[in-house]
């Protein structure tokens, strides 16, 4: 017996294939949107997590500022405080200037030489005398500039010529000013170090071989 289908084979199949098309394509969608929710969330978390890090590093840096500026104010306090020292310490020993520079003097004043009237103002010494010649005052000027290390720069102002009393005889005299500075004990111990400091420096002396013979 033969059997003929005459039902649309051809209509059914193509159905059966759209069907299973549709049915694939829906799980891959789903499969595919599983997958995605997945990863958003994880990049969801991440993104949180690093914000909360963020966060986090601002207001460790505010803390931070928050103590630089801290420091800041303290180390410029521990400065103004240091300045003060070395000011009160400048002052205490700048107290025995005039010591220095009367016994300068007396070191360095030569015989025949008077000193009538001393200034000082801003380290800065007037001198006022009378000497016996123009001689005289120019050894005292040679004698203050010899180095020394609390007086510098000596200068003559003027001097004049006038006459004394002496044992009732009028003599020929000078009279002179002469200007010179006083150094600070900082500056004077800068002149000590450098002094020393030359002084300890051995000469180096070349010597030559013996000419081989």
């Amino acid at each position: 017996m033969i059997l003929i289908n005459l039902l649309p084979h051809r209509e059914a199949a193509r159905k059966r294939r759209k069907e299973v098309f549709f049915t694939s394509l829906g799980v891959a969608a789903l499969v595919g949107g599983l997958i995605a929710g997945s990863v958003f969330a994880a990049y969801q978390a991440q993104i949180s997590n690093q914000q909360g890090r963020n966060r986090f590093l601002e207001n460790e840096n505010k803390k931070l500022d928050a103590q630089i500026k801290e420091i800041a104010s303290l180390q410029s306090e521990i400065d103004a405080l240091k300045a003060r020292q070395e000011a009160v310490e400048s002052l205490q020993a700048d107290r025995n200037l005039p010591v220095h520079l009367l016994n300068e003097l007396v070191i360095r004043l030569p015989d025949g030489v008077y000193v009538t009237s001393m200034r000082e103002e801003n380290r800065r010494v007037t001198i006022q005398g009378v000497a016996q010649s123009n001689e005289r005052v120019s050894e005292l000027l040679r004698n203050l500039s010899k180095e020394s290390y609390w007086l510098s720069r000596p200068e003559l102002v003027e001097i004049v010529a006038g006459s004394a009393s002496v044992g009732g005889q009028a003599r020929r005299v000078s009279n002179f000013t002469m200007r010179l500075a006083l150094l600070s004990s900082s500056e004077s111990l800068k002149l000590r170090a450098a002094a020393s400091a030359a002084s300890n420096v051995a000469p180096v002396v070349a010597t030559s071989a013996p000419a081989k013979k």
